[in-house]
C-alpha cells in the first residue's frame, strides 16, 4: 500500500499529468510523468489507471495490487515534486511477467526525458 501522501487522487491531477507531462510506453503499461512545482519539496505522488479493457474486476484488482507493489519502492528513489500516472494495458493481465521489467524500463525512460525537458 502506498502512503496517503504519495497517492494521486483528484481527476484534475491525473489529467494534468497525462496531458502535460512526458510519456513512456511499453507492452504492458504506459507511464506518464510531470514535475509539478519545482523546488516545493512535495512528495512524489503516484496514480494507477486500470480500465475495463484489462479484464474483469478480479483481473483489474490483481493488476492494481501488482502495480502498487512494484511502484512502492520507487516512490522514495524518484525525485520529489514528481507526479506519476501508471496506466495498465491489457497485456498486464495476460502476461504478468512483463509488468516488472516494463515498469523499470518505462521509469528509466521517463527519468531521461524529464532531465532533457527540465532546465
Amino acid at each position: 500500500m502506498l502512503p496517503a501522501a504519495h497517492r494521486l487522487r483528484s481527476s484534475g491531477d491525473f489529467a494534468r499529468t497525462i496531458r502535460g507531462g512526458v510519456r513512456a510506453g511499453r507492452a504492458s503499461l504506459v507511464v506518464h510523468a510531470r514535475v509539478d512545482e519545482p523546488g516545493s519539496g512535495a512528495p512524489t505522488r503516484v496514480g494507477l489507471v486500470v480500465s475495463k479493457a484489462v479484464g474483469g474486476a478480479v483481473q483489474r484488482n490483481r493488476v492494481k495490487r501488482r502495480l502498487r507493489h512494484l511502484v512502492a519502492p520507487h516512490v522514495t528513489t524518484l525525485p520529489s515534486d514528481l507526479t506519476l500516472v501508471v496506466r495498465a494495458l491489457p497485456a498486464s493481465a495476460q502476461q504478468p511477467e512483463l509488468v516488472a521489467p516494463d515498469l523499470e524500463a518505462a521509469l528509466s525512460k521517463v527519468r531521461s526525458r524529464l532531465e532533457r525537458v527540465s532546465p
